[in-house]
């Protein structure tokens, strides 16, 4: 049999690869940097040439590099599964699912009983990493994300629509320092998600106040995180009602009235192969009938 690289060093490679950061794949494959580089280094070496062109802290992958993932990808895919197959025991069904903290804590993990109530063996491990959808087939089967759009090439179902809403401490709704139209942003600092710009983008636009210029924006990649600095007076959240009303947080309030339809909605993806996996199709149609 002609000598193969280690599948390891194969690992390493389609994660890099995908991620496009050596510092991000490390962390999901739980390595050093260190380690995670000797791997590459003795893919490389098997091959004996480069893979990637080295961009301070990101990876892109050469023309050799990406011939060689269109290749073994999809190989090491079929290894995995097959794998999957043989460990599942004693009829339990696990299923790897992305979801984001909010929509995890929120909406996901409160409805749970009942999933469990109707499919018992049905084990949940959950994973809450950002651009969960680049680590489809890797380290998760399906995901529930938050985006404007799903690359055509996955399996998506658009679980809902949203508006954007201004959310703010109680005190700047209601104070004597109280916001009272949106030119007085300017005078604040407004919070997005770093993952959602356009969602403030698209909420100036349908003000009439395309133009606006706050005194800051501060940019965070967790939504619990952004309600609780509005909580603490350090912002205007732009985000998404839906958040504010899971949150049922006594300290914050909605600023102005205005209906505004988010660019953004929640998403359950996942590969088009993977729609045949028992476990991944068992939780797809129940999220689907539960109105998640």
């Amino acid at each position: 049999m002609r000598r193969l690289p280690p599948l390891r060093a194969l690992e390493a490679f389609i994660r890099v690869a995908r991620l496009g950061s050596s510092k991000a794949a490390a962390a999901e494959l739980a390595l050093s940097a260190p380690a995670l580089s000797r791997r590459i280094k003795s893919l490389e070496d098997h091959i004996g040439k480069p893979l990637f062109e080295r961009r301070n802290q990101a990876m892109v992958l050469n023309d050799d590099g990406q011939t060689l993932l269109e290749a073994v990808a999809p190989a090491m895919e079929t290894i995995g599964e097959a794998v999957d197959q043989m460990t599942v025991s004693g009829g339990d069904l696990r299923l790897r699912l992305g979801v984001l903290p909010l929509f995890g804590a929120t909406r996901l993990v409160p409805r749970l009983p009942e999933l469990r109530k109707l499919y018992p063996k049905l084990h949940i491990d959950v994973d809450t990493s950002t651009h969960a959808e680049n680590m489809l087939g890797d380290v998760i089967d399906a995901a529930i994300i938050i985006a404007d759009h799903v690359d055509p090439n996955l399996y998506s179902v658009k679980l809902d629509s949203n508006k954007v809403y201004a959310i703010a401490a109680k005190e700047l709704v209601n104070g004597p320092n109280a916001i009272k139209t949106p030119d007085e942003l300017e005078g604040h600092n407004i919070l997005i998600h770093s993952d959602m710009a356009k969602a403030f983008d698209r909420w100036k636009e349908a003000v009439g106040k395309p133009d606006l210029d706050p005194a800051n924006v501060d940019q965070m990649n967790s939504g619990p995180l952004m309600l609780e600095a509005a909580a603490q007076g350090l912002g205007v959240a732009i985000m998404h009602g839906g958040h504010f009303s899971d949150a049922n947080d006594p300290r914050l309030a909605r600023l102005f009235d205005y209906d505004i339809d988010s660019p953004y909605s929640y998403w359950f993806v996942c590969r088009k192969r993977d729609k045949k996996n028992r476990a991944v199709r068992i939780f797809h149609d129940w999220v689907v009938k539960a109105g998640l």
